[in-house]
């Protein structure tokens, strides 16, 4: 009898599952699935302890579906994945393995792996699916057979692509016949930190209702309410699709169920370039690895000299920058694991081009701290707002943190909430706190400016002039 193995990695989920999907198609082999956990491996990575949390519910939760159709979710902790190649090995060989399924994954290390993996297996059929994207790296490329280095240009493409045929969903698998599996709690020796269960969904279920939820109600509003921070206006799912709970394909056809319109520019259109900057990315990440190793994609910038301000490093990361916008996007990280949009941008920005401290220290933190950390999206996020990478921000375009505060948070809604110290602050002082204060002799529990903006941006265009001349 055949015996199929399913490996999860990034994709716990049963709908839509391509490896999975494939794994059950014979009706007659056995399958069994798998996930191993890689604590040393993620402490390498600085996984988020909220983001282990996320994983472990879900995981557990995929352990429980998987046994409603009948297949036992095997489990093993490895330290890395050099250990993790080899135990999937040795389970092959203990269960008669005849073909191994997986989906996969495009980070350099993760690729490595897999094809020595596929070398040592040498009486096993590997098979891999393009399962964490719409359409696969290599599939939209320039008239020159190249990746594509400016995201319009790709999106176009892409999207002519996609209008060619949409790549369909696949369906959870049928129930399996044979005995009945019992699950067993599983844990992994990671650090976690509980998550918000009312932001972040923690079942399969409830993050497809979400998706829906969105997709009907908020995905046609999403350009107008998106850069707001103070509004729900985003989908909150971006945790969902860096685990691998919800797939992209799932994304792409509720928002065109209920955005009939979103392929053609219309309601909808905005929240699907979203997805597809995520796969402009994970196409990146694959065809320039060296983003994997941190490395710029703009290779002048590496001559920028960083400065080494420790305690302005760390007063960003506390929220005590004494920018009022930039304090409570930070905060709001740290309690809550997730940041909006608009202010990664703020952040980022502020971190690299006001307190000229490198880029790579930004995206560290951000990977320890997020929910919804992803290499792809979190390193292109990053490189384009250091202005270090592929379609990035021009050097010379440097965020005020203090314009970009009264643009997207007018009355300091969003800020209120997270800097409860500036309760007192009339609305129209909210984003520049100590001129008022100083003016009323009022003191503030508040730190003062770390950095004088206009100063910072004269020094950070000088060093990046000069990096660029050296």
């Amino acid at each position: 009898m055949a015996t199929h193995l399913v490996w999860f990695r990034a994709d716990l989920r049963i709908h839509d599952n391509l490896a999975l999907a494939a794994a059950c198609r014979d009706k007659n082999a056995r399958v069994l699935a798998l996930f191993i956990a890689t604590p040393q491996q993620w402490q390498q990575h600085a996984m988020a302890p909220r983001q282990a949390a996320f994983l472990h519910a879900h995981l557990n939760g995929l352990q429980q579906q998987l046994a409603d159709k009948g297949i036992p979710l095997l489990y093993a902790q490895v330290d890395d994945f050099a250990a993790q190649a080899e135990k999937v090995v040795q389970l092959c060989d203990e269960h008669d393995v005849t073909q191994l399924f997986y989906n996969y994954q495009y980070e350099l290390n993760e690729q490595q792996r897999d094809r020595q993996l596929e070398r040592a297996l040498e009486d096993v059929t590997c098979q891999g699916f393009d399962d964490s994207v719409i359409l696969p790296p290599g599939s939209v490329m320039t008239g020159n057979h190249e990746m594509y280095k400016v995201f319009t240009p790709f999106k176009n493409a892409w999207l002519r692509r996609l209008k060619e045929g949409l790549p369909e969903c696949a369906a959870a698998p049928a129930g399996r016949e044979g005995e009945k599996v019992t699950p067993v709690a599983l844990d992994f020796d990671y650090p976690q930190q509980p998550f918000d269960t009312a932001l972040f969904p923690a079942s399969e279920k409830e993050a497809i209702a979400r998706l829906r939820q969105f997709c009907q109600h908020d995905a046609g509003e999403y350009e107008t309410q998106r850069d707001f921070p103070a509004i729900e206006g985003t989908s909150r799912l971006s945790a969902c699709l860096a685990l691998g709970v919800l797939s992209p394909r799932q994304c792409l056809h509720r928002l065109l169920a209920e955005q009939p319109q979103a392929l053609e520019g219309g309601p909808g259109a905005v929240w699907l370039n979203e997805l597809i900057w995520r796969e402009f990315y994970r196409h990146l990440m694959t065809y320039h690895p060296d983003l994997c190793k941190y490395r710029p994609f703009i290779r002048w910038t590496d001559n920028v000299k960083w400065q080494a301000e420790d305690a302005q490093l760390q007063a960003w990361q506390d929220g005590q920058t004494g920018y009022p916008i930039v304090d409570a996007a930070m905060r709001q990280l740290n309690e809550t694991g997730w940041m909006h949009n608009r202010l990664r941008m703020i952040t980022a920005s502020f971190l690299v081009k006001d307190l000229l401290i490198d880029w790579r220290a930004g995206e560290r933190y951000f990977i320890s701290q997020l929910i919804d950390g992803d290499l792809a999206a979190n390193n292109g996020g990053w490189q384009w707002a250091a202005s270090t990478g592929t379609d990035a921000a021009p050097y010379f375009r440097i965020f005020n943190p203090t314009t970009q505060g009264q643009k997207f948070d007018t009355d300091g809604v969003f800020i209120r909430r997270w800097l409860p110290e500036l309760a007192t602050v009339p609305d129209k002082a909210i984003h520049d706190p100590w001129t008022w204060a100083d003016k009323q002799g009022i003191p503030l529990d508040y730190p003062r400016p770390v950095v004088d903006h206009k100063q910072a941006r004269v020094a950070t265009l000088a060093a990046y002039e000069a990096a660029r001349k050296a």
